[in-house]
């Protein structure tokens, strides 16, 4: 299964408080056109834990149709009941998704034996191979890496999204877990120091606003060009911290939206981005060449 470089963390985008269709399929063709490596519908930058169940599957659904197979899609299928987690991942393979991404539990705080069971479970009830999200600032759980080896014996457990921003970590799991552990960075600014660790690629909040100079980007650590890849580092890093600046996805819709690209509609409780932060991201998105 080739699934390296960058996969762009899709947003949803809302109009009037529904899901703006048209705008998310014109995304989808945009982010293609560009050169994205894949794409990830309804995680966390998709707005995933407060679209209604229905609203998430059509999403998923419309994502994998568009594509029509020009591009992997990790359809994203958090949630913190195992069972939920089973149906969104047997929704994502009946309608074709590539692999499901899988977030800790949030909330329950479970246990180690608690992540891997819960893990366990769900490639014991569907066909469809799994990646796992560690992200411990979202869901106060941190899955181990010694968790993780045992998860990567059991077929269907594929990588991992880790978006710790722990870059030691990363060397120590590619040893732990075998060479065919996928190893993706959920972390933009230090996904370059990631890739240097044997990283593969990123699932990218940033791909959304400068899908290509992302992909260039990708392009460039995946061929061992380090210098080129520095280069385009530079000219995003201010970006992936701009769109951080609020609460996510707030700022992303705002760059989309200036782009004229969708609304920069969010559904509650995330908040219109700020009128304080807007110029820092405007500036940081002229610096990395985007512009309307």
């Amino acid at each position: 299964m080739h699934l390296k470089g960058v996969f762009t963390a899709l947003i949803t985008p809302f109009l009037n408080g529904e899901v703006d269709e048209a705008a998310f399929v014109a995304l989808i063709e945009r982010q293609i056109a560009a050169g994205v490596h894949g794409l990830v519908p309804v995680g966390t930058t998709g707005e995933g834990a407060t679209l209604g169940r229905e609203e998430h599957k059509r999403a998923t659904k419309l994502c994998v149709d568009t594509v029509a197979g020009r591009v992997p899609v990790i359809a994203g299928c958090g949630n913190n009941a195992t069972a939920d987690v089973i149906d969104l991942v047997s929704h994502a393979r009946d309608v074709g998704a590539t692999a499901a991404l899988v977030v800790t539990p949030y909330y329950n705080r479970p246990s180690q034996e608690g992540l891997y069971r819960h893990y366990e479970a769900i490639v014991g009830a569907v066909d469809l191979p799994i990646v796992v999200y560690n992200v411990p600032t979202r869901t106060s759980v941190d899955i181990s890496n010694e968790t993780l080896a045992r998860l990567s014996k059991l077929p269907g457990i594929i990588g991992i999204k880790d978006a710790t921003g722990d870059l030691p970590r990363a060397s120590f799991q590619r040893l732990m877990c075998g060479p065919d552990w996928l190893m993706l960075s959920g972390d933009d600014p230090s996904a370059l120091g990631y890739m240097a660790h044997g990283g593969h690629g990123c699932i990218s909040v940033t791909a959304n606003v400068a899908p290509a100079a992302c992909a260039r980007f990708f392009d460039a650590c995946l061929a061992g060009d380090w210098p080129a890849a520095l280069a385009l580092q530079d000219k995003l890093v201010r970006l992936h911290k701009a769109l951080f600046l609020d609460a996510s996805p707030a700022p992303t819709k705002f760059a989309l939206s200036h782009l004229g690209l969708c609304a920069e509609d969010t559904r509650l409780p995330i908040a219109p981005c700020s009128d304080a932060v807007r110029p820092d991201i405007l500036a940081a998105m002229a610096e990395a060449g985007v512009t309307a």
